[in-house]
């Protein structure tokens, strides 16, 4: 038996279920504990990560934690989530500044290059990632618009580790599938010049987004959504936390998009990364 622990964690990702392909985790909750430590969280209820539940991105969380035997990536650890208590939640002021000191404290690359070098050799699956441009946002058709019945098994499988079967299949049953699959295009410059990567989104948020997009714009709603995550958002900071797959390990997604407001010049003089 591995060793339980109390851990307060500062949640920096959620991402939307995405089980498509055999033996991919179908969702990710992501944060960074008090001493600076990276986790990967799981099994997480549904209705605690949807967007206006019970705890948001930047929101600190009291729970109990083990390392997770049959996943040996090192941020991997098993939550006890009937322990897991709300704390205070971060907020933008000054200019993210409170945000902008947990930033600092995350394992960060100016590449996929070398994040993936990071992995090989220092086991790392969770990190931020730079581009140094943005070339656009790819949306296109998911391989099947709702559910399959085993996606749905596979969904209901995650959430019996939690819930009775009927209760999993009733939580399973009000997720709704986001038809399309979103990916970001972008330059890193690594040691053998600027690369071209394209990775996809799976953050919550991005899938929340569709949904209201859909409801206040329905067949317009890519207008609206490109606006935001291809207008908007490239106007800020943009950083991508990337996270990698148990058994695809050389395959990272992006699980959170994460936008301070463009460093000012007093933000460069301190060297700042964010």
């Amino acid at each position: 038996m591995g060793v339980s622990r109390i851990e307060r964690i500062l949640i920096l990702a959620k991402t939307y279920p995405s089980p498509s392909a055999k033996h991919v985790e179908t969702s990710c909750v992501a944060g960074i504990t008090e001493q600076g430590c990276m986790r990967r969280l799981y099994p997480v209820p549904f209705r605690l990560i949807e967007e206006g539940q019970q705890f948001k991105k930047w929101q600190w969380v009291t729970l109990r934690v083990e390392k997770a035997r049959a996943d040996h990536r090192p941020e991997s650890h098993k939550v006890y989530v009937d322990t897991l208590t709300v704390g205070d939640h971060i907020d933008t002021s000054r200019g993210w500044a409170l945000r902008r000191d947990w930033l600092g404290k995350i394992p960060f690359f100016p590449s996929m290059q070398a994040l993936d070098h990071a992995r090989i050799n220092e086991k790392v699956s969770l990190a931020l990632v730079k581009p140094e441009r943005m070339l656009g946002l790819e949306i296109t058709p998911a391989r099947h618009a709702d559910w399959t019945v085993e996606e749905r098994e596979k969904l209901t499988q995650q959430q019996m580790e939690l819930f009775s079967e009927e209760a999993a299949r009733s939580q399973v049953h009000g997720l709704r599938k986001v038809p399309f699959d979103f990916y970001y295009r972008f330059e890193c410059r690594g040691p053998e010049g600027v690369q071209v990567a394209k990775h996809k989104i799976v953050d919550w948020e991005a899938g929340a987004l569709f949904w209201n997009c859909q409801r206040s714009h329905g067949t317009r709603w890519e207008e609206p959504f490109r606006a935001r995550l291809e207008t908007e958002l490239l106007d800020k900071d943009l950083t991508l936390m990337m996270g990698n797959q148990h058994r695809f390990p050389d395959q990272w997604l992006v699980i959170s998009l994460i936008y301070p407001p463009r460093p000012t010049p007093e933000h460069s003089a301190q060297g700042a990364l964010f």
